[in-house]
Formats: C-alpha cells, sequence, structure tokens
C-alpha cells in the first residue's frame, strides 16, 4: 500500500536546518508534512473535487467510535466520515520517540533528525534533541490497541468565514510508511537507495504497528520517511465529526497536521487542506428532525489543498453526493 499533493513553498525554516548541533559542520534534515485533500485516498494526486473517500453513516451508539453504520432503528447521530493522510515531503524523514517511566500511562515524545544525505539517524529517545509538546498513550480500542502520537492532526467542521461549527475527537495517530506519495521521485532525499540509513529506516516504519498489543513497553518509535505517507481511512475509529445538529448549509470539512507546530518542519504553509460540502436534511429541513430516519444529502462541491478555505469563491458546484457512494464492506485495518 505505497501511493499525494501539491509541493509548499519554503517559509519558517531553510531547506536544511542547524539545530543544536554537536558539531560546527553538522546538518540536520527536517521533514515537511503536507496534509491531504480530506476524502481522499492517501497519495492521492487527481481532482480532489472528484474524491470518494468519505461517506454519511448513521448509527444508534453516539459514543461508539466506530459504529455500524444503519438505515434503520434508533438512530441517534449522523456522522461525516472520511479519510485523511499527510505526506513527508522534506529533507529528513520525521522521526518521533517517545519514552515513559513504568509508573506512567503517557510517554514523552521527543523529535530526531537525520545528519546529511545519507548521514546518521537517532536511534532513540536519549539520541532525540528535540522536546515536543506532544505525547503519546496506549489505545486499548479493538481497531487498534497500540500506542497513539496524541497532538498530530486536527479536523473540524467550520462555516464559509471560518467559525468552527464540529470538531474531532481523534484520540492520536500511530504513524509508519503506509503508501508512496507521488512527489517520491521527486525528491532527493527519498528513502530509495539500499544500505543507507534512511531506507533502513523506512523498512522498519512500513511495518510499524507502534507497539502492537503491548501496553508495558517503555519506549515507542513512529515516523513518516521522505516519499511517503501515513493515512487513516474512513471507516476508522473516530474518523468521522458528527453533524447530527449541523443545521442544512454549505461548509468547509479542515484538516490540519501538526496546528500547534510543535513538531519542526522545512514548510508549514502546506499543512492544511480543506474541502467544501453542502448539507441537506430531508425535505428540505433547515435541522435534522426529531426521529431521524434518512440521513442528510451531503455533496462535494470543492476540493482546495493547501488551503484552510474552500467554500467561497465562484466555483462551487456539485461533483460526488452522499447517495452516489456505496464502500463495499471489507476487513478494517488497524492503525
Amino acid at each position: 500500500m505505497r501511493r499525494t499533493w501539491i509541493a509548499g513553498t519554503m517559509a519558517v525554516f531553510t531547506a536544511i536546518v542547524v539545530i543544536t548541533p554537536t558539531s560546527a559542520t553538522e546538518q540536520l534534515l527536517l521533514p515537511d508534512l503536507r496534509q491531504g485533500p480530506p476524502g481522499c485516498p492517501g497519495g492521492y494526486a487527481g481532482d480532489p473535487s472528484e474524491c470518494y473517500d468519505w461517506d454519511v453513516c448513521m448509527v444508534t451508539d453516539p459514543d461508539a467510535p466506530n459504529g455500524d453504520c444503519v438505515t434503520s432503528g434508533a438512530i441517534r447521530a449522523v456522522r461525516l466520515r472520511f479519510t485523511t493522510a499527510e505526506d513527508n515531503v522534506g529533507d529528513g524523514p520525521l522521526l518521533l520517540f517517545g519514552r515513559r517511566d513504568v509508573q506512567s500511562d503517557t510517554m514523552d515524545v521527543r523529535q530526531a533528525f537525520q545528519e546529511g544525505r545519507h548521514g546518521q539517524i537517532p536511534a532513540s529517545y536519549t539520541e532525540a534533541r528535540q522536546q515536543t509538546a506532544n505525547s503519546m498513550y496506549y489505545e486499548p480500542a479493538p481497531m487498534h490497541q497500540h500506542w497513539h502520537l496524541m497532538g498530530f492532526e486536527q479536523m473540524q467542521l467550520r462555516t464559509p468565514d471560518g467559525e468552527t461549527v464540529v470538531r474531532d475527537r481523534k484520540n492520536g495517530f500511530c504513524l509508519g510508511d503506509r503508501y508512496i506519495n507521488a512527489d517520491f521521485d521527486t525528491l532527493p532525499n527519498a528513502a530509495r537507495d539500499a544500505d543507507t540509513p534512511e531506507y533502513r529506516l523506512s523498512e522498519y516504519l512500513q511495518d510499524n504497528q507502534c507497539a502492537f498489543k503491548d501496553p508495558s513497553v517503555t519506549d515507542v518509535k513512529v515516523g513518516i520517511s521522505v516519499g511517503n505517507g501515513d493515512d487513516y481511512r474512513y471507516d476508522v475509529d473516530f474518523q468521522w465529526l458528527d453533524i447530527t445538529h449541523v443545521p442544512s448549509g454549505t461548509y468547509d470539512l479542515v484538516n490540519t497536521v501538526n496546528a500547534n507546530r510543535s513538531l519542526l518542519e522545512t514548510n508549514y504553509d502546506n499543512n492544511t487542506s480543506s474541502m467544501a460540502f453542502a448539507i441537506q436534511w430531508p425535505d428540505r429541513a433547515h435541522h435534522a428532525p426529531t426521529v431521524i430516519t434518512k440521513p442528510p444529502k451531503v455533496t462535494l462541491l470543492r476540493g482546495c489543498p493547501g488551503a484552510d478555505r474552500c467554500a467561497t469563491g465562484k466555483d462551487l458546484r456539485p461533483r460526488v453526493s452522499s447517495d452516489q457512494i456505496h464502500h463495499p464492506k471489507q476487513h478494517r485495518r488497524h492503525h
């Protein structure tokens, strides 16, 4: 499962940044996290306005992280489900180490950096230099059962003027190399050459399960190699926003990676992408009825990679409607 989006321009840091070097000549390589369009599969390089990796799901239990979608019965909530994906198009791998004391339920997280092209990559929390505001904890839910990185991704539904209507309940991410992004061949430091530190790291990250079924570990390593990406599909726990009480109207679905900028990157301009959606409750109602028997019709109007506003302007027209999307039943991936 290796499979992007537009490359951002340099912003806060230069392409190679020196961060508290151990020697005067040492240069460290930073990642560049790029947010894929929400509702598109990981590594997608086509028109985001045509994406089908999203749907509308009615559930009977509004508290269930991954309740089955139903068409009848006591419907208590309606969810807009969507895939979210993040690419690394930077100069070096995103590499994070978590560590905890045995008495603690959470891990502190440090970010590590490769020392120049094909250079040494830190192998432990002790060798990593950059303390972050992120943390890790063990998620026991059946779809996960591994350690999760907190504070990595933010998902919101907003009005066209930027007011947040619904926030996500996402509880963390297990990062790894889940697909090759479309810029892989153009990135000088992509993990392509065997017998190099970055290639060996990518081999590890391809199979990374974040200490699956092992809540006793005290150290965890996660990350995304240059030229790769990590995605969470629409059918994974908490990959949704609750739209039960959202009025009919036009909204932006906004996804942002590294929203608090706790992780150092070469560029932050490409950390947000959005999609414009229209929500219409049955019988042209403004709100959901007291007893919900049908979902609202949700229509994708436009995709805006690299932007936090999409439901504005003149080029808003129906592209993909929720009643056109029929996902086959398939095995849910542990993630």
